[in-house]
């Protein structure tokens, strides 16, 4: 059974609530009639009719109260409230639904501060980021073909902590969706001490990091990508590799690289990039490309689906 089919079939095995608020999106419109009709998961599909008054009022006077002290105003909550995403949001942190998925007709940093300022950030990571699910087509490399890369859309210059933190809720994401045993590559320029410079030292403290926070976690590092996920490349440049070049989740040392780096594999591979998954937070939460299909609205509900199962 191929990656995407998995998903799929996951997700309705225990079908969740999710929300979709992007009500006037042609492309959300008709992913959500495909969610519902294959079963992938119960959708709330967020139209303004929908929305209580005296709901909406009492999500704005609790926005008011969370924000106040970063100098948000009543008028200031109320006018952000005009954008169906935060009702949205707040209805997902108070288990009104699962998980959420938007980011057709919103930016990433639009949905990622709607997301940490509603959901909160889960205090044992301490932040939030984000992965991608990459399914490369006719590829033997990863968990054949399948990867996780990570952060490609939240945080762009992370430090030796947050870089730690994102490579333990990737791991977890692909164990969990994926139901695979996660093998990281804290990606660089150089291979075990092959270069030598700041952003190395960055890495390697990183690793040391996610050993504390996750001691069973597999990864290894610094790493070229050849030397992560192409075994006779390891066998040559770092033989003593716990992962032997069989890496399946990627952790970029920043959001440039990162983010290079999907769309490449994206677009030159033809591969499916599911996400922005965002990451950290205490209700999952999925991003989506604004050049999104419906069949990536519908596959992030899946994954936003499972996360919550």
């Amino acid at each position: 059974m191929d990656t995407i089919k998995s998903i799929r079939e996951k997700a309705r095995s225990n079908p969740k609530t999710i929300i979709l608020p992007e009500y006037d999106e042609k492309r959300t419109i008709e992913a959500a009639k495909i969610i519902a009709g294959e079963g992938i998961a119960k959708v709330i599909f967020l139209t303004r009719d929908k929305i209580d008054p005296k709901e909406k009022a009492r999500y704005i006077e609790e926005y008011y109260q969370l924000r106040q002290y970063k100098g948000v105003t009543p008028e200031a909550a109320a006018k952000v409230f005009e954008d169906t995403l935060y009702y949205a949001m707040m209805m997902t942190k108070e288990g009104k639904a699962d998980g959420l998925v938007a980011g057709a007709s919103h930016t990433t940093p639009e949905m990622a501060r709607a997301a940490i300022q509603c959901l909160g950030v889960d205090k044992r990571l301490g932040i939030a980021c984000s992965c991608f699910i990459m399914v490369v087509p006719n590829c033997s490399y990863g968990q054949l073909g399948t990867f996780v890369f990570a952060d490609c859309g939240v945080v762009p210059l992370p430090n030796p902590r947050q870089l730690a933190a994102i490579a333990v809720t990737s791991g977890e994401l692909a164990r969990k969706v994926l139901d695979i045993t996660p093998r990281v590559a804290m990606l660089s320029y150089s291979t075990k001490g092959s270069a030598k410079g700041e952003g190395i030292d960055k890495v390697r403290q990183a690793i040391e990091t996610v050993k504390e926070m996750s001691p069973d976690l597999l990864v290894d590092g610094e790493l070229q990508v050849d030397s992560a996920i192409v075994p006779e490349v390891s066998r040559i440049k770092y033989p003593d590799s716990i992962l032997k070049g069989e890496a399946n989740v990627l952790i970029f040392p920043n959001l440039e690289a990162g983010n290079i780096g999907y769309k490449l594999v994206e677009r030159l591979a033809r591969a499916r990039a599911l996400g922005p998954l965002i990451l950290g937070l205490n209700k999952p939460c999925s991003d989506l490309s604004r050049g999104c299909s419906v069949e990536d609205i519908v596959d992030c509900v899946a994954v936003t689906a499972i996360r919550a199962q």
